[in-house]
């Protein structure tokens, strides 16, 4: 019996079949092709978690899915709020690993960070997640789970609905394009969480390829660059991804990206101290931003364990964003959120 066991194969998570396999399927087993568009409704809609909540499916029917198929769905292990409201969940995966989101309320908006790794293989300097390893990239359905998550919780804890999604939390987005795509399509499907792609914002640090392939795709949602280094001296010494992917090949990227989309980037800007807050480097970043139209979004620093980066002190921030306001450039100042549960830009890391 155990050895049986250990020959029969693992079941398909029924969320990575295609429409038209999953039709095949139904068909093969004397089932009516129509079933397959309802059950896609219950995966994606209606984020059934079972096969026996599939209520206006025939028991047979429900049976025949759970033998040859599983939903291998994301669950919370545990949450943090913050004293801003601010809400950090550990979300479990099939496998047991472990990737971090966060709940984000502000103003009007209510806003889902979500991860799209476990780990992340980009070694920035700064960055909590840069010094886990990176594991393996989440599927479309994992990603796509986190906002089905985070969506429950802010209509449980706030009694409003889910407004925004960044790509921001674990992992570089770009690095796992394909399912980061598909999780897009599927939110914005009229049979799918049918958020508005404008909500969307997908978060890199700079892989130049990527950018095109996002351009000539055109998921319609924004893109932020994290810059956090206006030359590619500085930006090579705390982002090693930089070596790759300079800003010259940036630049022809994102016009690229301009002109195939039409939309503005934003530049996300950590400010750090005595490295790159000074009005020389305010300036460099102005070159940057007459690439191409675009809003610069500059950040505190959250400090982490593994790295001894201050943030820069008020009056240089405070310098920098008069800089580049004087001279038109949209530039807003974001303040942390969840710095003291470590749910703040890069301090996501799964702490064992």
């Amino acid at each position: 019996m155990l050895l049986e066991l250990a020959l029969a194969p693992a079941k398909k998570d029924i969320r990575k079949l295609p429409v038209e396999e999953l039709k095949a399927f139904l068909v093969a087993h004397g089932e009516k092709p129509f079933r397959a568009k309802q059950i896609t409704e219950w995966l994606w809609k209606n984020t059934a978690a079972s096969f026996e909540a599939m209520n206006n499916l025939s028991l047979a029917t429900r049976e025949l899915l759970a033998a040859h198929f599983v939903i291998n769905g994301v669950t919370v292990q545990s949450e943090q709020l913050s004293n801003d409201g601010t809400l950090k969940s550990a979300f479990r995966l099939h496998d047991g690993n472990i990737v971090e989101g966060v709940l984000i309320p502000h103003d009007q908006r209510m806003t889902a960070c979500i991860s799209s790794q476990v780990g992340c293989s980009l070694t920035c300097k700064f960055c909590a997640t840069g010094y886990m390893d990176r594991k393996r990239n989440l599927d479309a359905a994992e990603i796509y789970d986190q906002v089905v998550r985070i969506r429950e919780q802010c209509e449980r804890q706030y009694g409003t609905p889910l407004t925004n999604i960044v790509y921001m939390g674990m992992g570089e987005p770009l690095l796992n394009y394909a399912n980061v795509a598909e999780s897009v399509r599927r939110i914005t499907a009229v049979d799918g969480l049918n958020m508005a792609a404008r909500r969307i914002t997908i978060s890199t640090a700079g892989i130049a390829k990527m950018i095109k392939k996002l351009a000539d795709d055109d998921l319609k949602t924004n893109l932020a660059l994290s810059l956090h280094a206006p030359t590619d001296a500085k930006r090579n010494e705390i982002m090693p991804i930089n070596e790759a992917n300079s800003l010259a090949a940036l630049k022809d990227a994102l016009q690229y990206y301009h002109e195939k989309t039409t939309r503005k980037v934003t530049y996300e800007y950590i400010v750090f101290e005595n490295f790159n807050d000074g009005l020389d480097d305010a300036a460099e970043l102005y070159k940057i931003t007459k690439w191409l139209p675009c809003k610069v979004n500059l950040i505190e620093y959250n400090p982490i364990e593994n790295a001894n980066y201050k943030n820069a002190e008020d009056d240089k921030i405070t310098a920098f964003h008069k800089f580049l306001f004087d001279r038109g450039v949209q530039t807003n100042i974001r303040r942390s959120r969840g710095k003291d549960i470590d749910a703040a830009c890069g301090q996501l890391a799964v702490k064992q």
